[in-house]
Order: structure tokens, then sequence, then C-alpha cells
């Protein structure tokens, strides 16, 4: 069974820095496309970033772009979203997700998507204040 465990999740200052971690078990995630999603308060879930399996594609949301990045440490079977220059409009909850399917023009088509992801974790709260 896989399991995907978000943490590093709080409080920051608009401008500030947090680094989450998402830690895979179950399954090695060096065969997995990754992306991190969040949802704010009344709005859908919306995607922020993706990473394809091989490392090779890397996908952000025009909203995050220059400020997050998502990078993956296989032997830790851990992926991470750094988030640098934080805003209000930042805060929601951030889950991780995976995609099974090691195939990467599939995944480059439909990162975006929910419905592309098999695994899902529970979510960490971020709060940006103003």
């Amino acid at each position: 069974q896989v399991e995907l465990v978000e943490s590093g999740g709080g409080l920051v200052q608009a401008g500030g820095s947090l680094n989450l971690s998402c830690a895979v078990s179950g399954r090695t995630i060096s065969t997995y496309a990754m992306a991190w999603f969040r949802q704010a308060p009344g709005k859908d879930r919306e995607f922020v970033v993706g990473l394809s399996w091989s490392g090779g594609l890397t996908y952000d949301a025009d909203s995050v772009k220059g400020r997050f990045a998502i990078t993956r440490d296989n032997a830790k079977n851990t992926v991470y979203l750094q988030m640098n220059n934080v805003k209000a409009e930042d805060t929601a909850v951030y889950f991780c997700a995976a995609d099974r399917q090691m195939n990467e023009v599939a995944w480059s088509n439909t990162y975006s998507s929910e419905s592309t992801y098999d695994y899902w974790g529970q979510g960490t709260q971020v709060t940006v204040s103003s």
C-alpha cells in the first residue's frame, strides 16, 4: 500500500520561505511522476508544480513561477516543495500526489489534472500572514 505523508506546513510571514516534505512509503518514487496541489478556503484544488518520473520535465503554475520549486530525493523516497517569497494568496492546504504510469508523454499533457494521479496525501496547512 502506497502512503504519502506531507509535513512542514505552518505559519509564515509574507516574503518568507517554507519547505514542505512528502514522504512516500510502500513503493519507490523513482518511477513516479510527482506533483503538489493546493486548495484554498472556498476554492477548488489546483495544480502548483510537477516533476516527471525521470526528472526531465517540470511544470509550475503561473501563480508560483519563479518562487516555488519541486525536487525529489529518491534515496529518501521524499519529494519537496520549496516555497520562496510567499504571498497571502499562497495560503492553502498543500497536497502531494503521485502518478505511477511511467509515461512522460501522457503525463506532459495531463500533469495539471487531479485525475492523473493515483495516490494522494492528506495535506498540510500553509498560512501566510501579511
